[in-house]
C-alpha cells in the first residue's frame, strides 16, 4: 500500500506534503522552487511508494480557474505523468488554503517574520490540500 503525495503548486515555490502508510494524516513535506520540482521528485518518487499526487486546482472566489497558474499546472501534470505514468493524478479545489496556513501559523506562535517566509506557508498549504483530500474520500 502506497501513500500519497500533495502539492501545493506556484509559480515560484511549490509545497510538498505526504501521508502516512495508512493514509489517515497528512503531513509537510518540503517546499521548493518550483523549476527544481523534478530534481526532487526524481529520485524521491523512485524511493518513496507513492501511488497518487493531489494537486491542488486553483479558483478565484467565483469558483473561475485561475487560468496562468492552472496552464502552468496542466503542463506539469503533463510531463509528471509521461515520467511516472503508474502514478494516479488527482486535483482537489484549493481556495482559500493559503488563508487557512497563514492562520495556522499564527494561532501556532510563528513570529511575523516566520509568518512572511514562503517555504513554510506553502508546506503548510500542501498539508492542507492533502489532508481535505483524505476528509472527502473518508465521507465518500
Amino acid at each position: 500500500m502506497g501513500k500519497i503525495l500533495g502539492i501545493d503548486y506556484g509559480t515560484v515555490m511549490t509545497g510538498l506534503s505526504i501521508t502516512d502508510e495508512q493514509k489517515i494524516f497528512s503531513f509537510g513535506l518540503i517546499s521548493l522552487y518550483t523549476e527544481k520540482l523534478f530534481i526532487f521528485l526524481d529520485p524521491f518518487l523512485c524511493t518513496e511508494n507513492i501511488e497518487k499526487i493531489v494537486i491542488g486546482c486553483p479558483r478565484k472566489w467565483n469558483n473561475k480557474k485561475e487560468i496562468n497558474l492552472e496552464k502552468k499546472i496542466i503542463k506539469f501534470i503533463h510531463i509528471f505523468h509521461t515520467k511516472f505514468p503508474n502514478i494516479d493524478i488527482e486535483r482537489i479545489d484549493e481556495r482559500f488554503t493559503s488563508k487557512m496556513a497563514f492562520y495556522s501559523m499564527i494561532e501556532l506562535g510563528f513570529k511575523k517574520k516566520q509568518r512572511k517566509e514562503k517555504k513554510i506557508l506553502h508546506t503548510i498549504s500542501a498539508t492542507i490540500i492533502l489532508q481535505s483530500y483524505l476528509k472527502k474520500q473518508e465521507i465518500l
